[in-house]
């Protein structure tokens, strides 16, 4: 098969690296790709918002298959654009990709059928929105509608920094468009996990779990970005939990889809907060995670271009996919300035050495001047993923990766999955106390 992938961050690179090992690949291409990509894939100079050219490319070179990455060419409807030119395509229309595109959309829906989530209200005057959350407790979440680059969320713990945020969203426009309708609700506290699935309508098949980390800087401090790590399987989570967040969550959204005459068909990705409640909706994404593909797409078994080619032409409930028992963490290293303005074209070293015992996945690189070497080309530039027989492992190895790459500025927080390992010496520890009193 001849396969075209659009996108050209770190997600789209894992997703190129796991379709390239499949046997029915004869050739790949990326639009536009990276640099990381480019080993992998032919990659060709085409922006992801250029239907046209990506589809005029795809009849050209006999495409048999494409594969959609990034959310803002599914939220703008690129698969039905493919599609009406006769092209098969892996992700969702754009009728069931506004569960992403439109936070106020997403949270009407899992309102009209009792999906658990947090409160909220929704308001398009600022005036409105500033006098209701002067009545509400903090801290507080107030979230832009519409796509923000995983940015548009903001957490605020006081009364300033809940108007700023407001202020700053729909005000001043700091997310444009995205910012005109806005999305105030409760504060969740819990442990956050990501849960993303193959959904082919009402057919369901979860990937294993795993958790982000957002805020830039260690123990969750500072602002979101968009994703500064992750890391699977969560060992220190109970699996009845999870079970749980797929029965009343994941699935149940998907039968609403499709009641909502919207069935969805590509990768639907619950973000949720294991709360005393249970687990609740933070949010849905209308594709894979970044950088949750780092970790889950590592430990896949299976052929990956089975599966979507399954999801695709609706037979998934045939798909038999298996997964890895090992672990994988993933650090970001992220440019000076990040998730701010931020400076590149920054010279980067050490990529192969690295690469002796880690993946390193490119989200944000390109050729340097000279040609040759790899330069910054984004704000999150490199992921960084450890493989091990457990969480340490795995860690021990992402973190050993990451001391032997260089570029000006990179920053990168030490705490990824700390929690898991936290999580799993509290377990140890109750059951060496229960094994005592026995």
């Amino acid at each position: 098969m001849k396969v075209l992938i659009v996108g050209r961050g770190g997600r789209e690179h894992a997703i190129t690296w796991a379709i390239a090992q499949s046997p029915r690949v004869e050739k790949l291409y990326c639009a536009p790709g990276n640099g990381g990509i480019a080993a992998l894939a032919e990659c060709v100079p085409i922006e992801e918002m250029d239907f046209a050219g990506i589809a005029a490319f795809a009849k050209e070179k006999s495409i048999d298959f494409v594969v959609i990455g990034p959310d803002d060419p599914l939220a703008a409807g690129i698969v039905d654009h493919l599609e009406a030119e006769g092209l098969k395509v892996f992700g969702p229309r754009k009728n069931a990709a506004e569960i992403e595109g439109s936070k106020a959309f997403m949270k009407e829906l899992l309102r009209k059928y009792q999906i658990p989530t947090a409160a909220y209200e929704t308001f398009t005057s600022h005036d409105e929105a500033l006098a209701y959350l002067k009545t509400r407790p903090l801290p507080i979440v107030i979230k832009a509608d519409g796509l923000a680059a995983g940015k548009g969320v903001i957490v605020a713990h006081t009364a300033e920094e809940a108007e700023a945020a407001l202020a700053s969203i729909m005000v001043t426009k700091a997310f444009g468009a995205s910012g005109e309708k806005v999305v105030i609700e409760e504060f969740l506290e819990g442990q956050e996990m990501s849960l993303l699935a193959f959904v082919d309508g009402r057919t369901v098949r979860v990937m294993e779990p795993s958790q982000d980390h957002k805020p830039v800087f260690d123990e969750d401090k500072g602002p979101n970005t968009g994703g500064m790590g992750t890391y699977s399987p969560l060992p220190h989570i109970d699996p009845a939990i999870i079970e749980e967040a797929i029965r009343t969550i994941v699935q149940p959204t998907a039968d609403a889809l499709v009641e909502e005459g919207r069935p969805f068909q590509g990768v639907l990705f619950a973000g949720l907060m294991l709360t005393s409640d249970g687990p609740k909706t933070i949010e849905f994404n209308a594709r894979f995670g970044d950088p949750e593909t780092q970790v889950i797409l590592p430990r896949l078994e299976s052929d990956l271009l089975d599966i979507l080619l399954a999801v695709a032409e609706g037979r998934l409930d045939e798909s038999d996919i298996r997964w890895s028992d090992s672990a994988a963490v993933c650090v970001i290293l992220a440019s000076e300035g990040y998730p701010g303005s931020y400076p590149k074209g920054r010279t980067i070293t050490g990529i192969e050495d690295a690469e002796w015992d880690a993946l390193v996945f490119h989200a944000g690189t390109a050729l340097a001047p000279d040609g040759e070497s790899v330069a910054t080309a984004g704000g999150r530039v490199l992921g960084v993923v450890g493989r091990g027989a457990d969480i340490a492992e795995a860690r021990d190895r992402a973190y050993a990766a990451v001391a032997r790459i260089r570029f000006e500025g990179a920053h990168h927080r030490s705490d990824i999955a700390a929690k898991a390992l936290a999580g799993i010496a509290a377990i140890e520890a109750a059951e060496a106390v229960e094994a005592s009193e026995e």
